[in-house]
């Protein structure tokens, strides 16, 4: 599966970096899915859930507050205000 290189991050820093095959996410229209090879894109978001994609498929899954995601030259970057692993607790 063709992946990509994504970077999450929110003000306590950097909360992932690394390979994906997809990202979904919610824009401010609706929601949307990122794959490799996507177009050039940036675009706002609601809160909601990130849906993270590994090259086998595996998903993990997280809470953000809103923020934005940029695609540009084969590099996903999204930056929220608040982003939480469902895996780890309120207090990290």
């Amino acid at each position: 599966m063709k992946t990509f290189h994504l970077q999450i991050a929110a003000p306590d820093g950097l909360r992932y970096d690394g390979e994906a095959s997809q990202i979904s996410v919610r824009g401010i229209e609706g929601d949307l899915a990122v794959l490799a090879g996507h177009i050039p894109f940036a675009t706002a978001l609601r809160a909601g859930e990130c849906r993270v994609y590994d090259a086998d498929g595996a998903v993990r899954r997280a809470a953000y507050t809103g923020g934005m995601i940029h695609v540009a030259d084969g590099v996903v970057r999204m930056i929220s205000a608040d982003f939480r692993w469902s895996d780890e607790s309120a207090a990290e």
